[in-house]
């Protein structure tokens, strides 16, 4: 596309006439730093292991085993590694006590449980 060597045309009018910057044609990504390659290894590690852990629940985690992280950090390394977490453990229980129900009795414990208060739910399960 553009030609470093150009007899005629220099880079910056190469770069003018396609249209984008001198810089951009310079630039080349850094990458990822060893510290947060580790960090992803770890965050997968637990994510098998948790599937329910959100940003705030494992940037939690890997303080408390000594890692000097923060949730910008953390949420930016999750999207990164495109982890989402999954619904918690109470609708994931929820789920798991009806499953063998036949529709009718199902739909009927989960209005059931959406009647509860917030603390019940929680208390319930």
């Amino acid at each position: 596309m553009i030609e470093r060597n150009h007899p005629q045309l220099s880079v910056g009018a190469q770069c003018r006439l396609l249209s984008i910057s001198k810089s951009s044609f310079y630039y080349a990504p850094q990458g990822e730093t060893e510290m947060n390659l580790d960090l992803m290894l770890l965050i997968d590690k637990q994510f098998l292991e948790t599937p329910f852990y959100g940003v705030r629940q494992m940037a939690w985690h890997l303080q408390n085993e000594g890692h000097a992280v923060n949730e910008k950090r953390i949420r930016r390394l999750m999207r990164l590694m495109r982890v989402r977490r999954e619904n918690g453990p109470p609708d994931r229980f929820l789920n798991l006590l009806t499953a063998d129900l036949p529709k009718a009795q199902h739909q009927q414990a989960c209005q059931g449980a959406q009647d509860l208060p917030l603390s019940a739910r929680w208390a319930a399960h």
